[in-house]
């Protein structure tokens, strides 16, 4: 593959990276924030095997493929699962109304791009042009953690977050240690079934996973 195509894929797939990104932002459906969370983890499962074609490492092979089972199908088949048993099914509430989110979320891609030109115009690699983008979809995982008022949808947002650190990771350094990117997956697994637990105890106990109304019962006590 030449490597003026590869980098033109690769900043392809990391456009869809952050479109999912500011579509997880705005959107007010839990099913549809699934399915986005899925869709961005098909598409840095993609880019991941592209770089790993381009860059010759073959442990990104298994990072793809990694990726493909643990983002784009077991969990989203957890939160699937969790969705359905909680019963959360109505809108989702943010702190923040939509247009201002838009805004910080624009602003926060602004941001990533002034800070990462000087790494930029420095770097050799064909992922360069993506540094920019993997900050920003790290960003936008914590600005939707902090501005969704649902405990599912924070827990969303951190697996958002994340995805962005190890878009990161691949553009920067063509990726991590097998053996890191191993633990991680299973760190991030372990967590999603901890999780899964935390929350029917929760919505036993308070009969809601708003995280508004359990702080207010906090006070109150």
């Amino acid at each position: 593959m030449n490597i003026h195509i590869a980098a033109q894929i690769n900043s392809f797939l990391a456009a869809f990276v952050l479109l999912t990104a500011f579509g997880m932002l705005v959107q007010r459906r839990m099913y549809g924030l699934v399915h986005l969370f899925t869709w961005q983890g098909l598409f840095l499962s993609l880019n991941t095997a592209v770089v790993g074609y381009v860059a010759q490492r073959h442990h990104l092979y298994i990072s793809s493929v990694l990726t493909l089972a643990l983002k784009v199908i077991l969990l989203p088949y957890i939160l699937h699962v969790l969705i359905q048993r909680l019963k959360v099914h109505k809108e989702i509430e943010t702190v923040v109304n939509v247009p201002m989110t838009m805004l910080i979320g624009i602003a926060l891609v602004i941001f990533s791009y002034h800070l990462m030109s000087p790494v930029r115009e420095l770097s050799t690699l064909v992922t360069r042009s993506t540094l920019a983008v993997a900050l920003a979809t790290v960003m936008i995982g914590l600005l939707m953690m902090i501005t969704r008022k649902h405990a599912v949808t924070q827990i969303i947002g951190f697996l958002a977050m994340e995805n962005g650190l190890f878009f990161a990771a691949t553009s920067a350094t063509y990726g991590m240690p097998l053996v890191v990117e191993l633990g991680v997956a299973l760190d991030i697994l372990i967590a999603a079934f901890i999780f899964g637990i935390f929350f029917f105890h929760i919505h036993t106990t308070f009969d809601s996973l708003d995280v508004e109304q359990m702080a207010r019962l906090k006070e109150e006590d």
